[in-house]
């Protein structure tokens, strides 16, 4: 048994540390149980500026803050660091890497892992954006690749080396090719003046026939436009059939050579063994509105995980840290009414719209009541739902930091190879 203190109370196990887990921790500290919080990391990692990290604009730790600090002030809880392989939901217990545990309820929070759709060439050669390690993997990647140009002979290895593929034309795939621009046109050309950014090709491959797919024509249209105007090669209607580290190969015949294929076209759910089938559905935990996993009793699921169809969310509600947290907070408030014997009440979500930013003073955000901006303005908005919704008081300093010397000296200053990428094939 993982050893945690024996209790009267209710033992709530809740696996994942993300937004909605995290909540609802939070949310629960003043109830009669025992919270008992499993992850494989002992931190929490803001995912919206992960792209900033891989793109040298933020570290690390400035998006991260360990959960044991985060989750002080609740006293009935208990954080455990290992990974939930299994769960048991007949003898309610979970299996992990630091061993067994029975629980009165279970809430999985696990998130969601990249999807390659079954490409195997992709899945070994691409780059995913899901954790604070890829992305350092991916600062590391793109660096060695701008120090191999520059000691190459060969021009067609040196513009391969310089070359850049980001596959998804959703928030994330446009986010960083945004960013990815930003270095080229700004940082890059006074770090490499030995080489020839004219020969430098940021490419954005989209399988569908728009940007931004979950927000307006608007959003979408402008965000194409502020590509262009940073140098990103847009294709849409593309797909890529495979990758083998040096040649991506198109549906349309077409090949583009590039060291570094960064994969931001899909996510599935990140689930435990131990679900009967019937409860899972494309590829996320089904449940009914009250986030409980339909057909097992005390089990919930929250957070990207959880497929909740109702109205409008006929494929289940869009897998963005908003619900997460929305859903962490209702299913507190359900513990409470559980507990006393009451009625759980449905979760309804509020949309407070979407947003998306594309590089420095351009960004396009979708309001509630048909509310559409872009340019500046947007951009700022942006800035500000991210800065106050980035965990701890550091956190925020140290990126609202970082944002204003980049902004006024045109320049980011972690372009630093701490760890050197070598790829699996390799190692």
């Amino acid at each position: 048994m993982v050893p945690v203190p024996k209790t009267s109370n209710p033992r709530v196990i809740i696996i994942g540390g993300g937004f909605a887990g995290v909540k609802l921790v939070k949310k629960l500290k003043n109830l009669p149980v025992q919270i008992v919080l499993f992850d494989r990391n002992n931190y929490h990692t803001f995912q919206p500026l992960l792209y900033q990290v891989a793109t040298a604009g933020l570290e690390p730790d400035s998006i991260a803050d360990p959960l044991r600090k985060q989750l002080e002030p609740v006293k009935n809880f208990f954080f455990r660091m290992g990974e939930v392989f299994k769960v048991n939901p007949e003898e309610k217990m979970i299996e992990t890497e630091i061993g067994p545990l029975d629980y009165d309820y279970l809430v999985i929070a696990t998130g969601s892992k990249t999807s390659y759709y079954g490409n195997q060439s992709i899945m070994h050669n691409a780059f995913p954006l899901k954790q604070i390690p890829q992305a350092l993997d991916l600062r590391s990647h793109i660096l060695q690749n701008f120090e191999a140009a520059t000691i190459a002979n060969d021009i067609e290895e040196i513009n391969s080396r310089m070359n850049i593929a980001v596959v998804g034309g959703g928030p994330t795939g446009v986010e960083v090719s945004g960013a990815l621009g930003e270095l080229k046109k700004n940082i890059l050309p006074k770090d490499y003046p030995e080489l020839d950014f004219n020969q430098m090709h940021i490419t954005l491959l989209e399988g569908s026939g728009k940007l931004l797919g979950g927000m307006s024509e608007f959003a979408s249209n402008k965000a194409l436009k502020y590509l262009k105007k940073f140098d990103v090669n847009v294709q849409l209607n593309t797909l890529v059939e495979s990758y083998d580290g040096a040649v991506a190969k198109l549906n349309n015949g077409k090949e583009i050579r590039t060291h570094t294929l960064i994969w931001a076209a899909g996510v599935e759910g990140n689930y435990p063994d131990g679900l009967p089938e019937s409860s899972i559905e494309r590829g996320r935990i089904l449940v009914d509105h009250f986030n409980q996993v339909e057909g097992i009793k005390d089990l919930f699921a929250i957070g990207d995980i959880a497929l909740m169809k109702g109205e409008g969310f006929e494929r289940g509600h869009p897998m963005l840290a908003p619900v997460a947290i929305q859903q962490g907070d209702h299913l507190a408030k359900n513990f409470k009414r559980l507990l006393s014997g009451k009625e759980l009440v449905p979760f309804k979500y509020m949309d407070k719209g979407s947003m998306a930013t594309v590089g420095r003073n351009k960004a396009v955000v979708d309001l509630p009541g048909n509310l559409k901006f872009g340019g500046f303005f947007a951009w700022m908005i942006w800035m500000f739902i991210h800065l106050i919704s980035i965990i701890g008081f550091r956190n925020r300093l140290i990126v609202f930091s970082n944002w204003v010397w980049n902004y006024f000296t045109y320049d980011k200053g972690t372009r630093l190879i701490i760890r050197k990428f070598v790829p699996k094939n390799k190692k």
